[in-house]
């Protein structure tokens, strides 16, 4: 993601686009909340050959516009030099690695199987999300989402109200657990190759500890109602219907690992700890990553795929729709580079709620990005963990890092596409029969249950 981690200073600052030709992210953003709810449209929808003829009509528009306009992208020429380097920072740079990362943690997740089925109990639910929650931060949000979500939707199957279970999980499993590390969450990730310290992510325990609490106490009631509703009939199967959990798949816990270890140790241009080899400034992680997931689609027992019903289903439609996405938002992202010192950004609540409801719509990563280059601050560090954050663009106020890392990882969850392991949980849930709400639905339930949340975790942390 080299595009991300440019200084404000290396930008085309001679012109700004013009705020009009966001319109093609608009219209991105537009069909994927309105053409699933739309009768005439939902059908044709539904075939991820139809998305990506969109993205690509999209993003094509974007291309003409980048070459057709009087100055160039990121200290490019103009013309098809503005262009290729336009892609090259969407496609290469950004959307390459974020895809492969998700695709290797989708297919070496879905290799692993846990069966078993215990009675669907408010206090079972809640165990399934608090353990989510917990593992997001050591192998990712894609990695936990797609480890549990098959399992949790397994031990609801005998229930009918099921789609307020699968919104919280994409709450706390896909966004707010991965807050812990660096490897949870990939807004964290790029603050870790900026210069971050590895453990420093450790001081959003008491933000993550705080929300996670407030939301479960949220889910346990709305569940407890839920279950309350359930007919007679459903309850006796649930109750009835029981198999002891068995595990198979387990070599694919090793794998698992090893995404882990190549996401956190393979940074171009950097050496490796204990070992001090250079990474070389090629894809390497991405190819090691690509291998893993082979490894993994190669030695899985075919049944465990049949059984878990894995198909790439799922990650196609969050990659044709996401290349739209990548492409389309480059003019807001230039926009924020370009103007986003003028904002007049100063306070932690500030860097809180904008980081927060950007990484909404504009992707939660390359949104903090921009945030961490506008908090940088010529001050001295006297205390790394306490008062700045020394990183690659200097010296970080703590309060405020802490407050872009909360609003990026948090309010991820406030729409399907502010986080990758949204779409891939919206997509499985669904293809195992449940009604997950549309774009527009789906954030009415966040607006109504996250941001009352985030207006006190506001208050109390960064006020």
């Amino acid at each position: 993601m080299s595009n991300l981690t440019q200084n404000l200073s290396e930008v085309d600052l001679s012109g700004s686009p013009d705020t009009l030709w966001c319109w093609p992210f608009a219209c991105m953003l537009l069909a994927i909340a309105v053409f699933p709810v739309v009768p005439k449209l939902s059908h044709w929808w539904e075939r991820n050959r139809n998305k990506l003829l969109m993205s690509i009509v999209l993003a094509g528009a974007l291309c003409v516009y980048y070459g057709l306009r009087g100055y160039g992208f990121a200290g490019s020429a103009t013309g098809l030099n503005a262009v290729s380097t336009v892609l090259h920072h969407a496609i290469v740079a950004d959307y390459l690695p974020f895809i492969i990362l998700l695709f290797s943690l989708y297919s070496i997740s879905g290799g692993i199987r846990l069966t078993g089925d215990i009675p669907a109990h408010p206090l079972t639910n809640c165990g399934f999300l608090l353990t989510g929650s917990l593992l997001a931060s050591l192998i990712g949000t894609t990695g936990a989402s797609m480890l549990l979500i098959r399992p949790l939707l397994q031990v609801n199957r005998e229930r009918r109200h099921v789609k307020h279970t699968v919104i919280f999980f994409i709450f706390l499993v896909s966004n707010i657990g991965g807050s812990l590390l660096p490897v949870g969450d990939p807004p964290l990730f790029l603050g870790y190759l900026r210069g971050v310290p590895f453990l420093w992510t450790l001081n959003l325990f008491l933000p993550w500890v705080f929300t996670t609490t407030v939301i479960l106490a949220v889910y346990l009631i709305i569940e407890t109602i839920a279950y309350r509703r359930e007919t007679p009939s459903d309850i006796l199967r649930d109750e009835t219907e029981r198999a002891p959990f068995k595990l198979t798949g387990r070599g694919n816990f090793l794998l698992l690992a090893g995404v882990v270890l190549a996401v956190a140790l393979l940074i171009p241009g950097k050496s490796i700890p204990a070992i001090g080899w250079v990474v070389p400034s090629l894809h390497l992680r991405e190819a090691v990553l690509l291998i893993l997931a082979g490894m993994s689609l190669a030695l899985t027992p075919r049944r465990i795929h049949i059984d878990n019903h894995f198909n790439f289903h799922a990650i196609t439609e969050v990659a044709v729709l996401f290349i739209g996405v990548f492409v389309t938002m480059q003019v807001p992202i230039e926009i924020l580079k370009i103007k986003g010192a003028t904002l007049g950004i100063g306070t932690p609540m500030q860097f809180f709620w904008l980081t927060g409801m950007l990484s909404s719509f504009l992707d939660n990563a390359p949104t903090y990005v921009v945030f961490f280059e506008l908090a940088g601050t010529p001050h001295a560090v006297t205390s790394e963990l306490l008062q700045n954050v020394a990183t690659v663009t200097g010296h970080i106020p703590a309060r405020d890092l802490l407050a872009i890392s909360c609003g990026a990882v948090f309010m991820g969850a406030n729409t399907y596409i502010g986080n990758g392991p949204n779409f891939l949980v919206k997509s499985i849930a669904e293809h195992h029969g449940v009604k997950m709400p549309g774009f527009l639905g789906y954030m009415m339930y966040s607006s109504a249950i996250l941001l009352p949340v985030f207006i006190v975790l506001s208050l109390v942390f960064f006020r």
